[in-house]
């Protein structure tokens, strides 16, 4: 079981690469970056490539439509070479609300986008000439559509190696259906170990039934909040104002994934009740009407004995990776709780 950590694109990002040596001594694998509609993840994960040497690299998530597929495989594979190997292509497809209102880009097709952009992201690697008639990607462009001056191209460069390690965010069913088939990893969030096969498990073996073995066991990296030690009420608060303004405010009513997960979990008067408050602008009764049993369920907040049986809980949901979001208010708190973790996992 790998222990990776998320950096927030919030602010500290040079305070969080100065302290990266000592996670990598505390038994840290791997670093991600997400990518919402701030800072991009790419510059920072270059960054971060050039001041570690075995800490492995990935993005969280590199959204579908804010490149093409082309330049998706071209910055997984530059970023897979100035690491020396070391990285995962993260993609989701994030949501309408920063597609269309970030971005002034069409949000459609995710399923379809998804599958197609993971096909071409690896026909570059493995440098065949990129020539793609899919539904929502023609690669080279029609003469119809364009100039009719196109022509088949493959990537210049001898890419590091010819199948980068990919990521999908999902939670919905089919989604998960499509990861579990064609993605080395799949990147939940909330995920509920409990309510796994209630949730997904359809989806996890229609996927896994039609997976190629070469892509080898399905690593789940699970996002999770995390503190050590007796659960604090500020880390409460941050775990539950963070489900609060998924499950409330992540999306339009009728549009919200995660709001979708929530009712699926078996919270659906709750789900709705969060919502309701969320969008009225209430957020802190929004936040009170989180579910005690759901907060921890999806959080590792805890001792010892309870982040042991939690952890043995999770990897028996088939959880390979986590994706920690330390909650400690000082550096010094967060590198020990990581160093703790690190000795009950590997221990």
């Amino acid at each position: 079981m790998r222990l990776g950590m998320m950096i927030d694109y919030s602010g500290g990002f040079e305070e969080a690469v100065e302290e990266l040596t000592d996670y990598e001594e505390a038994g840290l694998d791997l670093i991600a970056i997400p990518e919402a509609y701030s800072f991009d993840a790419v510059s920072q994960l270059g960054y971060i490539a050039a001041r570690t040497r075995t800490m492995e690299l990935a993005s969280a998530i590199l959204q579908l439509y804010t490149r093409t597929p082309s330049l998706t495989a071209m910055t997984a594979a530059g970023l897979d070479h100035v690491s020396g190997g070391r990285f995962t292509l993260g993609l989701g497809a994030s949501g309408p609300q920063v597609i269309e209102g970030f971005h002034g880009i069409k949000y459609d097709a995710p399923l379809g986008r998804t599958r197609e952009v993971i096909e071409i992201c690896r026909k570059v690697w493995q440098r065949e000439p990129v020539i793609h008639e899919g539904k929502h990607y023609q690669i080279p462009l029609p003469a119809d559509q364009g100039t009719g001056l196109g022509k088949p191209l493959k990537i210049i460069n001898h890419p590091l190696r010819p199948r980068i390690p990919i990521s999908v965010a999902a939670i919905g069913p089919k989604n998960v259906e499509l990861v579990a088939e064609v993605a080395e990893a799949w990147q939940p969030l909330f995920f509920h170990p409990g309510k796994k096969d209630l949730v997904w498990g359809e989806s996890l073996e229609a996927g896994l039934a039609k997976r190629d073995p070469q892509l080898g066991e399905l690593d789940i990296m699970l996002s999770i909040n995390f503190a050590f030690g007796d659960p604090e009420p500020l880390h409460l608060q941050r775990v539950r104002d963070q489900l609060a303004l998924y499950i409330g405010g992540m999306g339009a009513r009728g549009k919200n994934f995660y709001n979708s997960l929530a009712t699926r979990y078996g919270y659906e008067a709750e789900a709705k009740e969060i919502q309701d408050l969320y969008l009225a602008g209430k957020k802190a009764e929004a936040a009170a009407a989180v579910p005690d049993d759901l907060l921890h369920a999806v959080a590792l907040l805890g001792d010892e004995d309870h982040l042991r049986a939690r952890v043995a809980e999770f990897k028996a949901a088939g959880v390979t990776t986590f994706l920690l979001t330390p909650l400690g208010e000082t550096p010094e708190r967060r590198l020990a709780d990581v160093a703790k973790l690190a000795e009950i996992v590997k221990g």
